[in-house]
């Protein structure tokens, strides 16, 4: 059995992992009105993994027999000046999520939640590669310059994401 503090915040990340999703799908449909279809798909397939973050807890806290609180999911912004702003926004989400994570693990180990402990080392792991990829495109954009025809080539690299 969980805990009801532990409970407590995987409910929260929970939401917070489907609210990722909804940046991710918004941030999609940004590059879709800037005719950038890779970047749109790649954003596509970030917001598709975050909503199977979510389910992973969301697994998880049924197995443990706690029980799942779903919460109204924020709006996202829709709308950005340019595709360097938004990898720099979606580089700075994944960071504040690590940070979330961490909490987990911190509450987790607190709370002598060894289960806990051990199903939130994937998302530790995880976190790593979420910033990595982000920062990484972050930094090709940079070099190539924030030029859409500049982008071109990046754009059909990242529409390779499956």
């Amino acid at each position: 059995m969980i805990s009801k503090t532990m409970e407590a915040a995987l409910n929260k990340q929970i939401n917070r992992e489907f609210y990722s999703a909804f940046l991710y799908l918004s941030m999609s449909a940004y590059f879709e009105t800037v005719n950038l279809k890779g970047f749109a798909k790649w954003m596509r397939v970030q917001a598709k993994e975050e909503r199977a973050h979510a389910v992973k807890i969301y697994d998880y806290m049924i197995a443990r027999g706690g029980r799942v609180s779903l919460e109204a999911i924020e709006a996202p912004k829709v709308k950005w000046a340019s595709a360097d702003k938004v990898f720099e926004e979606a580089y700075a989400h994944e960071q504040k999520v690590t940070g979330m994570i961490n909490a987990l693990v911190d509450l987790a180990i607190k709370e002598k939640d060894h289960a806990t402990f051990e199903m939130l080392q994937w998302f530790v792991k995880e976190q790593v590669e979420e910033e990595e990829q982000t920062s990484e495109i972050l930094a090709q954009i940079k070099i190539l310059g924030d030029v859409i025809g500049h982008l071109f080539f990046l754009d059909h690299q990242l529409a390779k994401r499956e």
